[in-house]
């Protein structure tokens, strides 16, 4: 085989050129290509970033009235949990009678919880009551109550003088004040808001409404306070 150097220049020529070649087909294959390929990828994904956001942008003016009605909405919810509270707050449906009551000028002698009733997005748990005081501070509460944001049904109204308040269902004398002359029971019945998940069939083990054999007092029922 002739030496590379004995060959004439055009055959050298033509050597350079086909190995020059060569290395350059052997780089675009295993490096250039590689490269090529992976850029190609990246510019596939930024055109279709470009054209999200592009889509998305038609969007941007409706912003400040969608963060508008998101904060709407949750106002309405803060409205709702005041006018039917979480199960948990049953303690200030108490706070809210005596608060009224002391604006009204009368007294709450007793609460009885009586079995809590509950539905499908709510539970209803009556509270007997006792009170007394002038008849026409008596009238005050009840338009007081009427008038919460708080949403308190009042049924079962039982209404007799304080000389003969067994008539009215009291369950004993008090030391009436000067100024009262009537005495009255009432079944007031507040509402608490729950889940569906959590909600229980009524009379679900003894076919009763309420609790269970030998379960805890229902959600929102608290025991008998009677004020001397």
């Amino acid at each position: 085989m002739a030496k590379f150097n004995d060959m004439p220049v055009r055959m050298q020529a033509a050597v350079v050129l086909g190995v020059v070649l060569g290395l350059s087909i052997a780089a675009y294959f295993f490096f250039y290509k590689a490269i090529d390929d992976s850029n190609k990828a990246e510019q596939q994904k930024l055109t279709a970033k470009l054209a999200e956001n592009e889509n998305l942008r038609q969007y941007e003016p409706k912003l400040q009235d969608i963060r508008r009605q998101i904060a709407m909405l949750k106002d309405q919810i803060e409205i709702q949990k005041r006018i039917v509270p979480d199960e948990k707050e049953a303690d200030q449906f108490i706070h809210v009678m005596q608060d009224t009551a002391a604006q009204s000028g009368i007294e709450i002698r007793r609460y009885t919880a009586k079995p809590a009733a509950t539905k499908e997005f709510f539970t209803e748990a009556p509270f007997e009551m006792e009170i007394d005081g002038p008849y026409f501070s008596m009238l005050n509460f009840f338009d007081r109550v009427g008038k919460l944001e708080r949403i308190i049904n009042v049924g079962t109204l039982k209404v007799a003088s304080v000389k003969k308040s067994s008539e009215a269902g009291a369950k004993k004398k008090y030391e009436y004040a000067p100024g009262e002359s009537v005495v009255a029971t009432c079944l007031a019945t507040t509402f608490f808001s729950h889940d569906v998940a959590s909600a229980q069939p009524q009379g679900a083990a003894n076919g009763k409404p309420g609790t269970a054999p030998g379960a805890a007092p229902p959600p929102g029922t608290a025991p008998a306070v009677t004020r001397q």
